[in-house]
Parts: structure tokens; C-alpha cells; sequence
């Protein structure tokens, strides 16, 4: 790719792409990537009048490494989109470790445990309802000039696709971005990577909390996603395997054994940490994990994509894409001290056997945190 202005190419004459007045048959915004974050992004510009297309090479509902709680921010945000994906209530988050334990609940409602595939068609059936085509085809290049973008593209196969016309792109195209290293936006992360490991068990669930077991180099994350499933999530800086990981936690260990089955394929991600030297290049933006990404330790990922991809929103309406850097930050500098903070402070073997009897001799504190964490905005 290429991100230099470049001559105007032959616009792809599609309905998705013969929309805005005065754009030369491009369209006001090019969504690169349709997971959850670029859905709900799709559908804040479609809010706005904008015409909009998503360009997802990839069929179906997509699922990956997820902890798939939403917290009760990221239920508000959906809901705010006309998005209400269906899944299990959750009360607040329980902290556990070496026989001790510490839980708090929400104070600005629930939160809810949600398969990411059944997120991921609930966006997509608002998508479609709003009228925002979804093509399928990834961006192989791009070159901007002073009236736009242009998207060169690809489709299953690698096949050349048509090139897709639009005033600004926004890149939501994951933790490991094409869009963002082409831009030459990369940083080398600093500090040990971390990974991301996930399996589903077919069994009830026995909390309405979110569960964080914590060992000695893992944190494994227990959501209710449905009547008869959990997901369990390890995060982790070691590369031991996932079942090697869970035998730090010998209490949810038992839970899970036989009769227990596995109710999906394992999935990983990672390393987490990415970094970008800034989220705005010309006329493309970047939104959830392209633009830059800490850890998932919080939880946080969905309302902090969905945050992000209103600023961005806000910005191109305005026709102002350099105010989305403030606004990113705004959206996103909360999350970041809090996760910067608790991976660093919880990286040293002691203070991680400390945290969980912390949480539980300082409960008002524990408490406040997680009403942080929770907190609809």
C-alpha cells in the first residue's frame, strides 16, 4: 500500500459506491475491516447521513480470541446503535486466588456475557438494515489525494477487486493492522508481550459475575455466555500451551474437567500491545485495535472500539478528520491508565500473589474500580 496522493482511479460502480453528491461517485466513508468495532463504526456514519461501505473479504459471523463480556458501557453503547445482542446478564466482576476472593458489583446496570459471533451478527443484521453494503474484499493499497481515497482491493482467493472511492477510510481492521503498517504508523511495543487464549466449555454457568482466576503468569477470564456455555479466557506472557496454563488454576481446573466438554476450537491472539505513532494520516483514520491497543486485562475492548469510532464519526462530519487525535485520546485515556497500570503493577510475582487478598482487605477500593470499569458513559 501506499499512502501518498496517487492519481484518481476508475471507481467501482456498485450500489455501495455510487452514493455521495460532489465525491465523483465515491462514497463519504470506507469502513476497512467488518468485525464489531467497523460495524459499529459503519452504522455511527450511516446515523449521521453519511453513505457508507464496509470492506470484509472474510463470510459470516467472525469469531476470534475473546473474552466477550461486555461491560455495562459497552451494552449502553450498543443499545444506543439499536444493537441488543442476546446473551446472559452480568452483575460485576470477582476476583480469586490462592483461596481467597473478592467481587464487587455494577452500580450503572449489567453488563452481559455474549458470544463474538452472536455480537457480530446482531451488528450485522443492523448493518443490513440500515442499508450499508458489506462487499467481499480487503484492501490490498491505497493512495489518498486532496479529495480522497482510493481503495485497491482484493477478494477471496486474492483475486483483484474493484477499487473502492471515498472522501476519508476508516481503518478497522485489527490488533495487527495492514493499514496501520502500511501508513507507517507501527511502534515497536516495549515491555514482555502478552497473548490472549480462548476455548468454550458446554457447561451451566455457576456465576453471574465475570471470574478473574489469578496465577502465578496467567489471569484466566470465566464469562456465562449462554445457559449451558462459559468461555474461558487466559492472558498470559508465557508460551506454554492453554492446557499447561489452566493447571494454575486448579479450582476452575476441576470445574472443567470430564464430563465437561469443549464447546468451541481454541483460538488465540496476540501479542496484545500495539502501539501507533499518531491515528490520523490525511484523509484515513484509525479506530479499536489498529489505532493502538494495551492489554484486554479490563475487559474493555468493545466500548473502547465503539468510543473510538464515534470520534472518528464526529471528526469526518465536521470535516475536520486531525480533531479525531483529541478525540481518541478523550475516548481513550481512561482506559489506558488503568490498564497500563494494572499490567505493570500486577507483572512482578508478589505483587500478583498480592492482588486478590488486596482486593478483598480493601473492598471500597475494589469496589470503585470496578464501578469504573462499568461505567456508562
Amino acid at each position: 500500500m501506499t499512502s501518498g496522493a496517487g492519481a484518481d482511479l476508475p471507481v467501482a460502480e456498485t450500489a455501495a459506491t455510487a452514493g455521495a453528491a460532489g465525491t465523483g461517485g465515491a462514497v463519504d466513508v470506507a469502513v476497512v475491516g467488518g468485525g464489531p468495532v467497523g460495524l459499529a463504526a459503519a452504522l455511527a456514519a450511516a446515523s449521521r447521513g453519511l453513505s457508507v461501505v464496509v470492506l470484509e473479504p472474510r463470510d459470516g459471523p467472525i469469531d476470534k480470541a475473546c473474552g466477550e463480556g461486555l461491560m455495562p458501557g459497552a451494552v449502553a453503547a450498543l443499545a444506543r446503535l439499536g444493537v441488543d445482542p442476546e446473551g446472559l446478564p452480568l452483575n460485576g466482576i470477582r476476583y480469586l486466588g490462592g483461596g481467597t476472593s473478592a467481587q464487587a458489583a455494577f452500580r450503572d446496570g449489567e453488563g452481559r456475557g455474549v458470544r463474538r459471533t452472536t455480537l457480530h451478527a446482531a451488528l450485522a443484521d443492523a448493518v443490513t438494515s440500515a442499508a450499508v453494503a458489506v462487499l467481499p474484499l480487503a484492501a490490498a493499497d491505497l493512495t489518498q489525494d486532496d479529495r480522497g481515497v482510493t481503495v485497491l482491493t482484493h477478494e477471496q482467493g486474492r483475486r483483484p477487486g474493484p477499487p473502492v472511492r471515498a472522501r476519508y477510510v476508516l481503518a478497522a481492521d485489527g490488533l495487527h493492522s495492514p493499514v496501520r503498517r502500511v501508513l507507517g504508523l507501527d511502534v515497536p511495543a516495549r515491555g514482555v508481550a502478552r497473548y490472549g487464549l480462548r476455548r468454550h466449555y458446554a457447561t451451566a454457568p455457576w456465576s453471574d459475575h465475570v471470574e478473574v482466576h489469578w496465577g502465578p503468569t496467567a489471569e484466566a477470564y470465566v464469562t456465562p455466555v449462554a445457559p449451558d456455555l462459559v468461555g474461558v479466557a487466559v492472558l498470559t506472557r508465557s508460551r506454554a500451551g492453554y492446557d499447561a496454563l489452566l493447571e494454575q488454576f486448579p479450582d476452575l481446573r476441576e470445574r472443567l474437567d470430564a464430563p465437561v466438554g469443549h464447546g468451541s476450537d481454541l483460538r488465540g491472539a496476540g501479542p496484545l500491545r500495539q502501539r501507533s505513532r499518531r491515528r490520523v494520516a490525511g484523509r484515513v483514520l484509525l479506530v479499536g485495535d489498529a489505532s493502538g491497543y494495551v492489554d484486554a486485562l479490563t475487559g474493555e475492548g468493545i466500548a473502547l472500539g465503539i468510543a473510538q469510532g464515534a470520534e472518528a464519526v464526529a471528526a469526518i462530519a465536521d470535516g475536520n478528520p486531525q480533531a479525531y487525535e483529541r478525540g481518541w485520546r478523550r475516548a481513550s485515556w481512561r482506559y489506558t491508565l488503568l490498564t497500563q497500570g494494572l499490567v505493570q503493577a500486577t507483572r512482578p510475582g508478589w505483587s500478583r500473589r498480592a492482588i486478590v487478598p488486596a482486593a478483598a482487605a480493601l473492598r471500597p477500593v475494589f469496589a470503585a474500580a470496578v464501578h469504573e470499569l462499568g461505567r456508562v458513559r
